[in-house]
């Protein structure tokens, strides 16, 4: 198309003329980077590291290279860059959560911090059983990732995955019983006072607390956070912890025992959401208004759940996709000679919906 064949074509027709016709030359061949720093207007070091997520760059400078990147269709030679720098850009998660409620939340969060790097995640699911875990721990060694993220479906601590790896491991969501270890976890105990503290200031007084088995950390830790705040409030919990499982079934059935049992309650704070649904159905037959007669909130803000409750459940979330970021950018640092030791929390949040509703 000759410079005469743009009269009368609009500035923009003919910047994406211009632009089709660019990207159209590098067609059936491979782009260098070395286009792509003279597209940005930087160097080709420079237009290495905001590819690669390395060095101390400005945003926009990372954006700039990126965006031309993306218009002429540059691809990375993965094997040219793990050549020069000894890494394959690959880190390795394993999990014990089969069906995804937790590992899924924390994959997307760690992919969103290692994809400014280009690295990708190898998702491995142990299934709870020690020595499948044992095989994928050592299939991804063997194919030398970078590192490797250990998670599950609970938060209490487990058994270091192995000792004297040559690789770093941070633990995401679980915690290593080995104080060295690099674990990030939710404060549960913080999303139970906000839940409390929550329910105390729309007026209620007369709380309850129905959650999981009373041998399950979780459990265990969101009962007494629940009570203490009470007790910092001069309140006590209306009727004893009823402890059970993490079922709607549970939940139903101890919603039942506190009717059964004449229970002054004007709230219950419930272990998980699964438990809370179960509440709100069984006091909903019963004919007690939610949030009318007695407030309703959940733990774990599960979409599934809070949404199909009826009224919509307030619910505390753990932020696992907070988690999984917080992870692979301690794993990033380890990867780079920076590791970090020990136990790190990231605080829980409300999510207020119409079951605590004034």
């Amino acid at each position: 198309m000759s410079r005469a064949d743009y009269r009368g074509v609009t500035p923009t027709a003919k910047a994406r003329q211009e632009n089709l016709e660019e990207t159209l030359t590098t067609i059936g061949r491979a782009v260098t980077i070395a286009e792509v720093a003279a597209l940005a207007g930087v160097s080709v070091g420079t237009a290495s590291k905001a590819l690669n997520g390395r060095g101390s760059l400005r945003p926009e400078t990372r954006q700039r290279v990126r965006e031309a990147a993306d218009r002429l269709g540059f691809v990375a030679n993965a094997a040219a860059r793990s050549l020069h720098s000894g890494r394959t850009y690959t880190v390795g998660m394993i999990t014990t959560d089969s069906i995804g409620r937790f590992s899924i939340p924390l994959l997307i969060g760690a992919e969103d911090a290692l994809g400014a790097g280009q690295v990708s995640v190898f998702l491995c699911d142990a299934r709870d059983d020690p020595i499948r875990e044992q095989y994928y721990l050592r299939t991804l060694l063997s194919r030398n990732v970078d590192g490797i993220i250990v998670t599950g479906r609970r938060t209490q601590a487990r058994a270091p995955i192995a000792a004297g790896l040559h690789v770093p491991v941070v633990y995401a969501f679980i915690s290593s019983a080995d104080p060295q270890d690099c674990s990030v976890v939710p404060d549960e105990a913080d999303g139970a006072r906000r839940a409390v503290r929550h329910l105390l200031s729309t007026g209620r007084r007369r709380i309850a607390h129905v959650t999981g088995p009373e041998h399950h950390h979780s459990a265990t830790v969101r009962a007494a956070a629940t009570e203490q705040t009470l007790r910092d409030e001069g309140l006590d919990l209306a009727i004893p912890v009823l402890f059970g499982e993490w079922s709607e079934a549970w939940g139903r059935q101890a919603a039942g025992l506190l009717l059964a049992a004449g229970a002054d309650v004007d709230a219950i704070f419930c272990g998980s959401d699964q438990i809370a649904r179960g509440v709100a159905e069984a006091l909903r037959e019963a004919g007690r208004a939610i949030p009318g007669d007695v407030a309703l909130v959940g733990f774990d803000n599960w979409d599934v759940m809070v949404d199909g409750c009826r009224p919509a459940l307030t619910s505390i979330d753990m932020d696992l996709e907070g988690i999984g970021r917080s992870a692979a950018e301690l794993l990033l640092a380890a990867i780079n000679g920076d590791p970090v030791r020990g136990k790190r929390t990231r605080p829980c949040r409300l999510v207020p919906r119409a079951s605590t509703a004034r």
